[in-house]
């Protein structure tokens, strides 16, 4: 029984990146072919959904997010047939499909881009960006100071007619330039790419820089760029929370009141298709209350958690996150989303500092209302992989001149067994696999009761059967009283979780007689004689004994 919801409101969703994922043809580059022979691996994993990163026509030189054409396949993963046959593969396993869309720029190798460069000041195709002349003297100075989130400066000069002529935004690499949502051209286009892929049957779209699409104040200066860019970057984890919280607070190309109209012409397009097509919002806003607003009744359905994607394991800020998330949701009547890791960020168990803390947040975040996402590899607890400089791919190594080393680390390909190539490719993987992983590959870790996979496998199947946690429509949590250093709820009905934070072994009274242990992250929690025996960084789910 979904008690009248939507399939997404509770969802378990898995996020493929492509490239990473599964080698058909041997080229060391992951394929939609291949999603197709894993599809059963996923179905037994017990998710609901994939979120495909991007596979559209690209010169790859941001993993994808540079768009080329958003209306069809890069050959490096397949062709329009594959995608369509993948679409169907998915929805005949009961799984739906989400796709990437990327709005708030194009490649510069975009038609579009190009002949703006051809056109000229002024010219109609250039109004489909934004192009500004300089400031100085003779326009050497970029039109303000804003920064690319990938470092460096977010302006670009051009050469126009051997001489050096306007500038073009980039809010990351300088190879993909940011459209102007004030041109009715660019809102056409991309309402003809949504109708594209929705007629070809996906349920859904994670929306790329979601929060970026307006920009109304090109000409103001921020008064701590470099801050900024720090803090806008969610590999950066060394930043004090007070201090990325203040810059946040004022971001003047982000969360515009403009993108909200834009949400609002969209949602009129999914609600016209049947299927509860569903959307979710890459959008990083402070304060945390203005994201709700992307996901009122007449916009957007989902928006990513970003607390979590920058949490440490630490019972105070874990409990006031998901408090406040809890709190902003209910305000517009929306599900909450809970994420861990994606492709932009550090793995969970590098970030976590370790495999328990790793396991235990994983299980503590199952255990929350709504819906949540895995991304690939998170099931396998791997750590960032580990590379040369030498093989580092991504533009913000190069922008910043190797001082930070950019997102690789998270997109190193899946090890499925210990053959040549770690089951995922017959040739060179695009990005190296070290041997340290041959311990996680899905074939060790299928064979093995406590492993990772395994728990990530028990979470989910409980997530889908228990009556607390079944597509529940009840996003409250009941908190109970907890010494510092714990995390402790329950969810009706029966349902208890408890989590220890800290070094030391913690005993806690549980608040039933007949409780019992239904999953632990690790081993060592029971229940007797009224209390509960919790390890270190150990989260451990009870319900009622039958």
């Amino acid at each position: 029984m979904n008690n009248g919801l939507k399939w997404w409101q509770n969802a378990a969703i898995y996020q493929v990146y492509p490239r990473s994922f599964q080698d058909s043809n041997g080229d060391g580059e992951g394929d939609l072919p291949g999603v197709i022979s894993r599809l059963d691996y996923l179905s037994r994993l017990g998710v609901d959904a994939i979120w495909l990163s991007p596979f559209y026509r690209s010169p790859n030189r941001d993993g994808g997010y540079d768009v080329s054409d958003p209306r069809d396949v890069d050959p490096r993963f397949g062709t329009l047939q594959d995608a369509k046959l993948l679409i169907e593969a998915a929805h005949e396993r009961g799984l739906k499909i989400i796709v990437d869309i990327v709005p708030n720029h194009f490649s510069t190798d975009h038609p579009w881009f190009q002949a703006a460069l051809a056109a000229g000041p002024g010219s109609s195709e250039r109004s489909r960006f934004h192009f500004f002349d300089g400031r100085g003297a003779n326009g050497e100075i970029p039109p303000n100071n804003w920064n690319s989130i990938f470092g460096g400066p977010s302006w670009t000069r051009i050469e126009e007619n051997g001489k050096p002529g306007q500038w073009y935004l980039h809010l990351f690499d300088s190879t993909q330039a940011d459209l102007n949502w004030e041109n009715v051209e660019v809102r056409e286009d991309f309402e003809k790419t949504l109708r594209f892929w929705l007629d070809l049957g996906v349920d859904g779209f994670r929306i790329d820089v979601a929060h970026g699409l307006a920009k109304d104040e090109i000409r103001k200066d921020h008064h701590d760029p470099d801050g900024l860019t720090r803090a806008l970057r969610l590999d950066v984890l060394d930043m004090p929370q007070e201090i990325r919280a203040e810059l946040l607070s004022d971001v003047p190309f982000f969360d515009r009141e403009g993108v909200h109209e834009i949400y609002r012409e969209w949602r009129k397009i999914f609600d016209s298709y049947d299927g509860d097509r569903m959307t979710v919002a890459e959008a990083w806003v402070h304060p945390s209350s203005r994201a709700a607003r992307y996901v009122r009744n007449d916009e957007l359905h989902q928006i990513f958690n970003f607390d979590f994607l920058i949490a440490s394991w630490d019972s105070e800020f874990l409990i006031s996150a998901i408090k406040r998330t809890l709190e902003d949701v209910s305000a517009v009547n929306a599900p909450p989303t809970w994420v861990l890791s994606n492709h932009d960020s550090p793995r969970l168990l590098t970030r976590m500092g370790g495999a328990a803390k790793a396991r235990a947040m994983a299980l503590l975040t199952h255990a929350l209302p709504g819906g949540i996402y895995v991304y690939q590899g998170e099931e396998l607890g791997l750590p960032d992989g580990e590379l040369p400089d030498s093989a580092r791919q991504d533009p913000v190594f190069f922008r910043t001149n190797g001082a930070e080393k950019g997102r690789d680390g998270a997109r190193v390909p899946l090890p499925w067994s210990k053959s040549p190539g770690f089951g995922f490719t017959t040739g060179e993987p695009w990005l190296p696999i070290s041997d340290s992983w041959r311990e996680f590959t899905v074939e060790v870790e299928e064979g093995d009761s406590q492993s990772s996979l395994n728990l990530y496998r028990a979470s989910l199947a409980i997530r889908r059967s228990h009556p607390a946690l079944a597509k529940s429509s009840d996003y409250r949590i009941n908190w109970l009283q907890a010494a510092p250093g714990l995390v402790a709820f329950s969810r009706s009905p029966n349902f208890y979780l408890f989590a220890n934070t800290t070094d030391h072994v913690k005993v806690v009274p549980v608040p039933e007689s007949d409780l019992r242990v239904l999953l632990a992250s690790g081993a060592g929690g029971e229940v007797k004689e009224g209390q509960i025996t919790l390890p270190p960084h150990t989260t451990i789910w009870l319900d009622q004994a039958k």
